[in-house]
C-alpha cells in the first residue's frame, strides 16, 4: 500500500508543481477533509472516487486497507501535526511520500514578518490543553498555536486571563492562504476573549509584549489562602520542596496529590514540573474553592481536580500515576495506600509527611504488607514546628 500526502493550503486554486500535476491526473482513489474535497473536486480525474476524512477514523483505515494507492489532500505540511503522522502511526507498513505546502503557522508568521525559530508550537486541534499549559507555566515568550472548534482564540485567551498571564499580544490568522477570506488580527487578550467572529481555519500567535517574569522555586506560604486562615493546614514550603525532590517529578509523568487542601504541593509541582499531568484529591468541599483561588493565583493551569472521600473514588478512568503523595489520610492510611499500590506503575513511589511515631508506623507497616519497597526517610525539624519524617516507598516488579 503507498500513500501520496499532498499538502494544501486554503487558497481555492492551489498550484502544484508539474510531477504532483502528473500524479494527480493518473490518480484513482483521493482522500482528504471535506474543506479539501471541495477545493480540489474540480482537479480531479472523472473517474475519481474520494474517501472523506471524518472521525472516528477506523471507518476511514477500513476503506484504504482495499486499496494498493491512495492520494490524500492534507493541510500545509502534512508532517506537521499532520495526516501522514497519523498514517505511520496507524499503517507503519505503508509506504509514504509527501509533497508538504506552508503550514499555517509559517504563514501567519511570514505575514506578520516575524521571526519563528525561537516560536515554540502547540497543536490543540483534537487534542487537551496540556501542551499549552505547559509553555505557559516555562514562561515561553512566542507559543504558536493551533486551534480547534473547541480551542478557539476566544477560549485560548480566556483561560490565559483566567490564570494571570496577561502580559501576551495575540495575532490571529483565518483562511491563511485564501486571497478572498484571509484576515490577519492583532489584539489583546481582553479583545481576543470577547470577540466570537472567529472564522474556521485559524491558528494563532501568542507574543509576550514584555520580558516575562522569572520562573519561582518555591512559593511563600503567606502568599496561599489557607483553610480557615490556619497556617498549620499547609505544608512549608522547605518541606513542600524536599517531598517533591523525593518524588523524583523531573521524570514522572502522572502525579496525584491525596489530599492536597489548599492545593500547595499539587501547585508547586506544576510550576515547577509542567510536563506533568496532576490529579488531586480532597475530601473537604472548601478544597475545591481553594485549589480554583490559588491555582490561578500563582498560574498554574491544568490540576484536575476531585473532591469526595478518595477510598469511594472509582479510578479507572484516570491515567495510572508513577508518583503519589499523600497529604491527608483521615486515619484510613493503609486502606489509601492499598487503593493506591493497585494503581501505582512498576517503579512509581509514593511520598508521605509523617508528624507522628503511630503514621509512620502505619506507613511502614503497609509497605511491608503490600511489598513496597521502604527509602530511607529524611527527618526535618523546622523553626519551632513539629519535626517531620519524609517517607518514601517504591512499587518494584511483582
Amino acid at each position: 500500500m503507498k500513500f501520496y500526502v499532498i499538502g494544501i493550503t486554503d487558497h481555492p486554486q492551489p498550484w502544484f508543481p508539474p510531477d504532483v500535476e502528473e500524479l494527480i491526473g493518473r490518480g484513482h482513489i483521493f482522500s482528504g477533509g471535506r474543506r479539501h474535497h471541495d477545493i480540489m473536486a474540480d482537479r480531479l480525474p472523472r473517474d475519481a472516487r474520494w474517501i472523506d476524512i471524518t472521525v472516528p477514523l477506523d471507518a476511514v483505515f477500513e476503506q484504504y486497507r482495499t486499496h494498493d494507492e491512495i492520494i490524500v489532500f492534507a493541510s500545509g505540511d502534512p508532517l506537521f501535526f499532520g495526516f501522514a503522522a497519523t498514517l505511520q502511526r496507524r499503517l507503519p507498513e505503508a509506504r509514504l511520500q509527501v509533497f508538504p505546502a506552508p503550514n499555517s503557522l509559517q504563514m501567519l508568521a511570514h505575514r506578520c514578518l516575524i521571526p519563528y525559530d525561537d516560536m515554540h508550537i502547540v497543536s490543540l486541534t483534537g487534542r487537551p490543553w496540556h501542551e499549552l499549559d505547559h509553555a505557559l507555566m516555562e514562561h515561553t515568550a512566542k507559543i504558536g498555536v493551533l486551534t480547534d472548534r473547541q480551542h478557539t482564540p476566544t477560549t485560548i485567551a480566556q483561560r490565559l486571563m483566567n490564570y494571570g498571564y496577561t502580559d501576551y499580544l495575540v495575532i490571529v490568522g483565518e483562511h491563511l492562504g485564501n486571497p478572498a477570506q484571509q484576515r490577519i488580527r492583532r489584539m489583546t487578550l481582553v479583545e481576543a476573549s470577547a470577540l466570537t467572529d472567529f472564522q474556521q481555519p485559524n491558528c494563532l500567535i501568542l507574543w509576550a509584549k514584555n520580558a516575562l517574569p522569572p520562573r519561582r522555586m518555591g512559593i511563600p506560604d503567606a502568599e496561599f489562602e489557607l483553610l480557615d486562615g490556619r497556617e498549620r493546614m499547609i505544608t512549608k514550603m522547605p518541606i513542600r520542596l524536599l517531598s517533591l525532590q523525593a518524588l523524583e517529578l523531573p521524570r514522572r509523568t502522572v502525579f496525584w496529590d491525596v489530599g492536597f487542601c489548599t492545593g500547595s504541593v499539587s501547585i508547586e509541582a506544576a510550576l515547577q514540573f509542567p510536563h506533568l499531568h496532576i490529579h488531586s484529591f480532597e475530601v473537604r468541599e472548601e478544597g475545591r474553592r481553594l485549589m480554583d483561588v490559588n491555582s490561578r493565583r500563582f498560574g498554574a493551569v491544568g490540576i484536575e481536580v476531585s473532591i469526595g472521600d478518595f477510598l469511594d473514588k472509582d479510578l479507572s478512568a484516570l491515567p495510572r500515576p508513577d508518583a503519589v503523595f499523600i497529604g491527608g489520610h483521615g486515619g484510613r492510611l493503609k486502606e489509601m495506600m492499598a487503593k493506591i499500590s493497585k494503581v501505582l506503575t512498576v517503579g512509581g513511589c509514593i511520598v508521605m509527611n509523617s508528624v507522628t511515631e503511630q503514621s509512620r508506623l502505619d506507613f511502614e507497616a503497609a509497605c511491608d504488607a503490600l511489598r513496597l519497597s521502604r527509602c530511607p526517610s529524611l527527618h526535618v525539624a523546622l523553626n519551632d514546628y513539629n519535626p517531620i519524617d519524609i517517607l518514601k516507598a517504591v512499587k518494584k516488579q511483582p
